[in-house]
């Protein structure tokens, strides 16, 4: 379980604008400190690789990145749009955190500052011949990092914003933390089922702010209620929206905590994300099927991949973990398998009742996942199984659509 700093670093690592600024600094770190290395240059080297040698390479690279690094970020922009529109708009978020994209940008970036700056220097006298060929070695260096990052941005681009592309990035997102919730359940605190409300003589933890909990950091709260002795039943777990005042949580025998510390323990946003909601990352995959099946965009194919990945994912991280708790005072309600089942099946079932191409495979779907270790899990897909019959046969009209449903069924 990582800690609130941690996650803070994980998100801004993700960030596009991050990485292009690293890659800036490397550049100019490069291009300054150059000088200060001519004199490991042995003199024959000088006029085979002097400034006469690298600064029509500079010139093309200065020409040439800066327009490369504007188009790929004009298709970045437009493959995401794409996706939104086409998928969900969530996927959108997902797709920011790509990694592949973020490193190829940054890469064609650092090349353009990095010859523009060389360049710069050389006109203003900056170099001596020493220097220079410091300069050409490290633009073959550059020149290498733009090749291979050019090899993996072209394979990219023939997936970037495709369907396939972002089922693949939507499923990749929701197993983390799915897997996540089964080693650790209830974050590795003590699980509860339900909404127990406030206990007896509680202490509330209001929300200084709305919006979604996004993260919960359990270490700090932790070491914060082992001071006093204190515990913490959590009322408002990952991926829960509340508004200003609303209780995130009750302490209980903690008149000595410092209620304002233990607050902050809980991080609010505008949206939802993905480190600790186990729920979110299955949403998502629903909302790209539900929006498959709308009249508008009529692709049943891939309502019913998007089965067959929830199927995988649900059916293949396990069960919860049955080990001690990790942080024994603090109580946090568990994700109860029907709400887990119904995010991913039940708007499904609703939309595509009338498809039998589509039903049949939930049928098949819920089927496999009553064989499930997870007891709970196994019992709601019973539950979602007679939810799907009964609107397949109030949805389908043609008799031999429904007798062979009827045999999926059983």
């Amino acid at each position: 379980m990582f800690s609130k700093p941690l996650m803070i670093l994980r998100r801004v690592s993700n960030r596009l604008a991050v990485r292009v600024l690293f890659g800036s600094i490397l550049a100019f770190a490069a291009v300054l400190l150059a000088p200060f290395f001519d004199s490991l240059i042995p003199e024959s080297w000088q006029d085979r690789f002097g400034r006469d040698a690298v600064m029509p390479i500079l010139t093309i690279l200065a020409s040439s990145m800066l327009t490369v690094t504007t188009f790929s970020l004009s298709v970045m922009v437009q493959a995401f749009r794409s996706a939104a529109s086409q998928a969900t708009p969530r996927a959108y978020r997902l797709h920011l955190s790509d990694t592949t994209t973020h490193t190829a940008l940054a890469t064609f970036t650092a090349a353009f500052l990095f010859s523009l700056t060389a360049i710069v220097m050389f006109n203003a006298g900056f170099y001596s011949e020493a220097a220079a060929v410091v300069i050409f070695w490290l633009t073959m260096l550059v020149i290498a990092a733009i090749v291979l990052a050019m090899l993996r941005w072209i394979d990219h681009l023939s997936r970037l914003g495709s369907m396939d592309h972002t089922l693949e990035t939507a499923e990749s997102a929701a197993f983390t933390p799915l897997a996540a919730m089964m080693d650790r359940p209830a974050l590795g605190g003590q699980p509860i089922l339900g909404d127990l409300g406030a206990p007896k003589d509680a202490l509330a933890l209001p929300a200084p702010r709305g919006g979604y909990v996004q993260f919960i950091d359990m270490n700090r709260m932790q070491t914060e209620l082992g001071k006093s002795g204190a515990r913490l039943r959590v009322a408002a777990a990952p991926g829960h929206h509340v508004i200003r005042g609303q209780p995130l949580g009750w302490l209980m025998h903690g008149e000595d905590v410092d209620r304002s510390t233990l607050v902050q323990c809980f991080t609010l946003g505008n949206s939802r994300s993905l480190e600790q909601d186990a729920r979110f990352g299955v949403m998502i995959l629903n909302e790209i099927a539900v929006r498959a099946l709308s009249p508008a965009v009529n692709d049943p194919g891939t309502a019913i991949d998007v089965v067959q990945r929830l199927t995988r994912l649900l059916g293949e991280t396990g069960r919860p973990a049955e080990e001690a708790p990790e942080f024994g005072r603090i109580e946090v309600p568990m994700v109860a398998a029907f709400d887990l089942m119904d995010d991913a099946f039940g708007a499904i079932i609703r939309d595509g009742a009338g498809r039998p191409e589509v039903i049949s495979v939930v049928f098949s779907a819920l089927n496999v996942l009553q064989g499930s270790p997870w007891t709970d899990l196994a019992k709601a897909a019973r539950r979602m199984r007679g939810y799907a019959v009964r609107h397949a046969n109030e949805t389908v009209e043609i008799r031999d659509d429904r007798d062979r449903l009827a045999e999926k069924a059983r």
